[in-house]
């Protein structure tokens, strides 16, 4: 393989790594705010809970002081009762005492089932306890892993584009050229492609058994017929299939 085109698939493959961390380096903020979310979901849903629970507490002590309001008003109805002159005030007095005695046992009734809701509440409280505990430390070494790698990327990028500006240099003026023009054409940035199973691994045309022949000798340049990219068959091939 002439050394041109090896340095041609060099250059390849570092700007295709380069491409690969840019993209990791500028969807970095948008990759944070990811794992944030997740953990704030998590958290949302234990504060909801938690939430709910209160609720709960605080509705059944407000049951309890009903309760225990109509059962101090229940108490002068009874001594009323006892008391009355006549017999409007008796029927007034016994109105007052089973109206009493019907809203005690509906508030009763309401605190059966919160303390069952409760109950539940709590249980599910009880299970997710290793979540609950752990949210904080488990979203701190989230974003400590994510922040190493990060630093890695950032350290591989600069080396990378170091080595790239050292391997672009290495290339004639002409093919420096022709990698240019066609590697800012493409999408993908994609200048020089490997033939995989006789067709361009780029535009995915087929190649012309001569065409396929000539790169795989791999002493010149050979362009796709149809895309125009350089192309190339890992050493390793052409030797096995030469």
């Amino acid at each position: 393989m002439i050394a041109e085109l090896d340095k041609l698939i060099e250059l390849q493959k570092t700007d295709t790594n380069l491409r690969r961390l840019k993209n990791l380096l500028e969807t970095a903020d948008a990759r944070r705010a990811e794992i944030e979310q997740e953990f704030e979901q998590h958290a949302f849903s234990v504060r909801e809970i938690q939430s709910r629970r209160d609720d709960l507490h605080a509705k059944r002590a407000d049951l309890e002081k009903q309760v225990a309001e109509n059962k101090t008003y229940l108490e002068r109805a009874d001594r009323n009762l006892k008391h009355a002159q006549n017999s409007k005030e008796y029927e007034t007095a016994m109105r007052e005492t089973d109206a009493l005695q019907k809203q005690i046992a509906a508030f009763e009734t309401l605190i059966v089932e919160t303390m069952e809701t409760i109950e539940e509440v709590e249980k599910e409280i009880e299970e997710r306890a290793d979540e609950i505990n752990t949210l904080d430390a488990k979203r701190a070494a989230a974003l400590k892993e994510f922040e190493a790698a990060l630093s890695q990327d950032k350290a591989e990028f600069a080396k990378e584009t170091t080595h790239r500006a050292t391997a672009f240099a290495t290339l004639p003026a002409r093919l420096a050229a022709v990698y240019d023009r066609l590697a800012q054409r493409s999408r993908d940035g994609i200048a020089v492609a490997e033939v995989v199973n006789g067709a361009c691994s780029a535009c995915y045309m087929h190649l012309r058994p001569q065409v396929q022949l000539n790169v795989k000798k791999g002493d010149e340049i050979i362009l796709c017929e149809n895309c125009s990219r350089i192309l190339y068959l890992p050493k390793r091939e052409a030797e096995a299939t030469a």
